[in-house]
């Protein structure tokens, strides 16, 4: 029953032996639990190092078993520390990949690369995009960076994505919390899942990206310009960690839904994020642009977040953030 907090068949029986038999040697505990002395003493070994068991203090040399209603928090506790620093890994992992994305669109037409296709200009981007969505045979995933969808393009997509469906293509979507403000966005998102589209949104994205049948990923040679040019890429270590990328972000975005999910601390994700970047200096305005958002309602958020903090600058902001466990203390 506690394997998943860490406790394996052997440590939980010896455990539980511990709680009920509290005066039983090793000895003891082997004969009632029918194991070998062996595997009761590498059971003590686990429980020590969960510190479910303890020296105990009226018998020299002894150990007693730790009372389940202060194991079993220590176990969550562990068990939540342990959930953190995966998290962090994620995000690590996050972070390189889309360090690769940036280096990738730094590519410029005058260096041509094996497995690179260079697009310069919007009709050649659009183009490519339509051959690539004919081709299409099974997935389309898209990181949807640029935030609240403005009608022309709701209307231009609609058409696409019914067509998309029919064929069974699965189309996954990553959005950014953002859009859920937007009502004509919203209304054209449930739509577009009640066909079987799936969206999840998130409060920041790297950049937009659409990867097809996972094999070849389209992005922007620049955040600020996305008409300017692009890239098609097709090596496959390259689309292998964009993929990597999309599935851990979808894997911690958010289902479309009426309300925003607020973490552990009380913060949404959009409150977290600009927590991130506020204390990585960054301006209004450009938190506004990795959340999309306008820098009115970045300078909001931000505001709001200094005065649940009760700070009256940044700086302490960020240092009382620490304090109370918002941000990690290695910033």
């Amino acid at each position: 029953m506690l394997t998943a907090l860490g406790l394996d068949a052997a440590a939980e029986a010896v455990y539980r032996a511990m709680l009920a038999r509290p005066d039983d040697g090793v000895a003891a505990l082997s004969e009632h639990l029918g194991l070998a002395q062996s595997q009761v003493r590498g059971a003590l070994d686990t429980l020590s190092e969960l510190a479910l068991v303890r020296a105990s203090y009226d018998h020299a040399g002894r150990l007693r078993a730790v009372p389940p209603e202060l194991g079993m928090e220590l176990l969550m506790a562990r068990q939540q520390a342990d959930l953190a620093a995966r998290q962090q890994r994620i995000e690590a992992s996050r972070a390189a990949a889309a360090q690769l994305i940036a280096e990738c669109a730094d590519l410029r037409p005058q260096a041509p690369s094996p497995g690179v296709e260079q697009l310069l200009g919007l009709d050649q981007i659009r183009d490519r995009l339509a051959s690539l969505t004919r081709e299409l045979s099974s997935e389309v995933m898209t990181f949807a960076a640029g935030g609240a969808q403005s009608q022309e393009a709701i209307d231009a997509a609609k058409p696409l994505n019914e067509e998309l469906l029919a064929r069974g293509i699965r189309m996954r979507t990553v959005y950014l919390d953002s859009i859920r403000n937007h009502q004509p966005t919203v209304d054209y998102l449930t739509w577009l899942t009640e066909r079987g589209g799936e969206v999840r949104t998130v409060a920041a994205l790297p950049c937009r990206m659409i990867i097809t049948d996972r094999s070849r990923a389209v992005i922007p040679v620049s955040t600020d310009d996305t008409a300017a040019g692009a890239v098609v890429l097709n090596g496959q270590g390259t689309i292998t960690a964009l993929c990597a990328l999309f599935e851990s972000t979808w894997a911690t975005a958010q289902p479309l839904g009426p309300r925003p999910v607020r973490d552990d601390k009380g913060l949404t994700g959009q409150e977290a994020t600009t927590l991130q970047l506020l204390a990585d200096g960054l301006t209004d305005e450009a938190i506004a642009k990795r959340l999309g958002v306008s820098p009115r309602t970045a300078r909001r958020i931000a505001t709001d977040l200094m005065e649940r903090l009760n700070a009256r600058s940044r700086f302490q902001a960020g240092a009382r953030a620490v304090q109370r466990g918002w941000l990690p203390d290695h910033l």
